[in-house]
């Protein structure tokens, strides 16, 4: 295991796992990184706020299209 992934992982890469668990693809690497050193609520905030926004933009999308 490489020095990176003794580390918690930063923002970006909760960021990074929390797009990719959206669309249904993680690295084997990064997914043993977020399970052994990351923090759930880091994960669980971040969905949130993207599953949030992406309902936003839905909602916007439709408003915008139907009239």
């Amino acid at each position: 295991m490489d020095e990176q992934q003794k580390r918690k992982p930063t923002l970006w890469q909760v960021a990074h796992s929390v797009l990719a668990a959206m669309i249904g693809v993680q690295t084997s690497k990064n997914y043993q990184r977020d399970f052994q050193h990351g923090e759930a609520w880091q994960y669980i905030t971040l969905g949130l706020v993207a599953v949030a926004l992406f309902i936003g933009s839905i909602i916007l999308v439709v408003q915008w299209v139907l009239p």
